[in-house]
């Protein structure tokens, strides 16, 4: 994605993240009381005047009660059947090495979603809670290793190993490395 169309993608995001906040009449000191997020912070997020970190998205997540793919094809089109390759929504957290892509084609009213995941070796992104609580993963690593931390238990997957938890607490994604990692994520809505 170039840099024009990821300021575009900003764009909408902070639109829509203002709206959600909006839709709960709630200022940005309250939403800051939810999230744990400054208020500063917020209102660049939703002025697109930062580029939220994957981080920051899944606190808003759970305040709001979708997943992060959820939110994300908020801001796209019309939802479809089908998504071809070339038009499937990749979002890219620079701070922390992590590209998304949502590879199923989104719908609000389905509760499962696939999304592919890449980590530069070296790259550790930890959440602080699940967006949804109870959260199911499956976690199915194509390339590369990664470790993943759930319930204080870390899991270090291989190639084509897979791992299956709910989610209900903090969760940490880590690419050891040498080489980078791809796994496809499968979430499905409690």
């Amino acid at each position: 994605m170039g840099s024009d169309e990821d300021a575009a993608v900003d764009a909408r995001l902070g639109a829509r993240l203002a709206e959600l906040r909006a839709e709960r009449g709630w200022t940005l000191g309250e939403l800051a009381e939810h999230s744990g997020i400054s208020r500063s912070t917020l209102s660049r997020a939703e002025r697109a005047e930062i580029s939220p970190t994957a981080s920051l998205l899944n606190r808003l997540c759970h305040v709001y009660g979708r997943t992060m793919s959820h939110l994300l094809s908020e801001v796209e089109g019309e939802p479809a059947l089908l998504v071809r390759a070339a038009d499937q929504a990749i979002w890219t957290d620079k701070a922390s090495g992590f590209v998304r892509r949502s590879v199923s084609p989104p719908h609000p009213g389905l509760r499962g979603e696939l999304v592919e995941g890449r980590l530069t070796a070296g790259a550790d992104i930890a959440y602080d809670r699940p967006p949804v609580p109870g959260l199911e993963q499956h976690i199915w690593v194509l390339d590369g290793t990664l470790d993943v931390t759930a319930q204080d238990v870390e899991h270090r997957l291989g190639a084509g190993d897979c791992l299956r938890l709910r989610v209900w607490g903090p969760t940490r994604f880590r690419c050891p490395g040498p080489a980078d990692v791809r796994y496809v994520l499968a979430v499905v809505l409690p």
